[in-house]
């Protein structure tokens, strides 16, 4: 039975020309498939998933400081498969701060052990490198590690609502410099008098932290600094 995580109604701030239609739509849910939505802060929008893994893929770009933003069933395209033409829609569609488009699969990697959806896969990539498009398959051994996918959900439910913008944090975090690296604890203490805290400068790439140990008032927070690799990668390969 398909089961909606969040039914209420966005009311957010929705950034200007954001409106998006799903490339497939589920007219007729079954199965066991997780379905739901997510108020995404990025996107100004609620998001739609399909599978738990989905949504765990979500947390993480909603996080990531290398997404400006992202969309589910972004489009639909066909491909040859012998004398066949078939139809795939991807999973999700990440714009990068660079302005590069990526195309996500998201696939539990007990299914990559099947013949057809391996063989599918392979004709979907081969397609894509024809028309230039970057694709990545995003599995649960990536999107599930642990303390990291723990850590990113406490991150994005403590980051305030508010928007604000980059020069705003940097001029706080000019203020701040001195005082970093320091305790989440501390950091949150210094910039709760500014009006930001430090779990929206992390999402917006300002601060980073280790995630390979459950956050904690003692986790080290650091600033970012010009030419710093980034704080987490799902894709290195592909700039995210």
């Amino acid at each position: 039975m398909s089961t909606n995580l969040w039914s209420g109604r966005w009311n957010g701030r929705r950034p200007a020309g954001d409106p998006h239609s799903r490339a497939r739509e589920v007219i007729s849910p079954s199965g066991g498939i997780m379905r739901g939505k997510f108020p995404s802060r990025k996107n100004g929008r609620m998001v739609h998933h399909e599978g738990l893994l989905e949504l765990d893929a979500i947390y993480l770009m909603e996080a990531s400081p290398e997404v400006i933003s992202y969309r589910e069933q972004p489009t639909t395209i066909t491909y040859p498969d012998g004398n066949r033409i078939r139809r795939y829609t991807p999973d999700l569609e990440v714009t990068l701060h660079t302005g590069q488009s990526v195309w996500i699969e998201v696939k539990p990697t007990t299914y990559l052990a099947k013949e057809e959806t391996r063989h599918k896969l392979e004709r979907v990539t081969h397609q894509l490198q024809r028309n230039g498009q970057p694709f990545v398959i995003l599995t649960d051994e990536v999107l599930r590690q642990q303390p990291r996918q723990t850590n990113i959900r406490a991150i994005c439910h403590r980051a305030m609502h508010g928007r604000f913008t980059d020069e705003r944090a940097n001029v706080v975090m000019a203020k701040c410099a001195t005082d970093l690296p320091t305790t989440l604890e501390r950091t949150n203490q210094l910039l709760a008098s500014h009006g930001l805290d430090p779990y929206r400068l992390l999402q917006m790439g300002h601060l980073r932290c280790a995630l390979d140990s459950p956050l904690s008032p003692a986790t080290l927070i650091s600033q970012a600094k010009e030419g710093d690799d980034g704080w987490f990668w799902l894709a290195k390969a592909h700039g995210f």
